[in-house]
């Protein structure tokens, strides 16, 4: 029988791999842009955004284990759904159009949308919560700093 979890797990890193869907000519743009001075832990990103789709898949678990196949677990799900779509959806959106601007909306949106997850997953589990804590610091640093990039670029907004 196929698990909760492997199935969460599952969507979450087919979601997941919609971020390499960008071409040599998107990485060479973004390679490109000037970046702020204090943007030093760059290299760091990657495994940074690792531990927080893990610790959203587990808070997602969570929530499922809690009341499973409930019409509210089912809404709840789409949350979780709906933020990491938005979260992979930075990079190649923002690729492709050349538009720091963008990346700096959808960085905003997956804030909201993870205080509204966030707020709602409170009233389940108080863990599952927890776990979106990690998201909820680290989405202003990113979106703070295409924004600062969008400001040191300004042909790329």
């Amino acid at each position: 029988m196929i698990k909760s979890w492997m199935v969460i797990g599952g969507v979450a890193f087919l979601v997941a791999l919609a971020a390499n869907f960008i071409t040599p000519s998107d990485r060479q743009w973004f390679k490109r842009l000037q970046r702020p001075r204090w943007l030093t832990f760059e290299g760091a990103i990657p495994i940074i955004w690792t531990v927080i789709f893990i610790c959203g898949a587990w808070s997602a678990y969570i929530v499922w284990e809690n009341d499973p196949g409930s019409t509210t677990t089912w809404l709840m799900m789409g949350l979780y759904l709906l933020l990491e779509i938005v979260t992979i959806a930075y990079t190649p959106v923002m690729f492709r159009l050349r538009s720091l601007k963008v990346g700096t909306i959808l960085g905003g949106t997956g804030l909201i949308i993870s205080v509204l997850l966030i707020l709602a997953v409170l009233t389940i589990s108080g863990w599952a919560a927890l776990l979106l804590i990690p998201y909820l610091l680290w989405s202003p640093i990113g979106t703070y700093t295409t924004w600062q990039m969008a400001s040191l670029n300004p042909q790329d907004t």
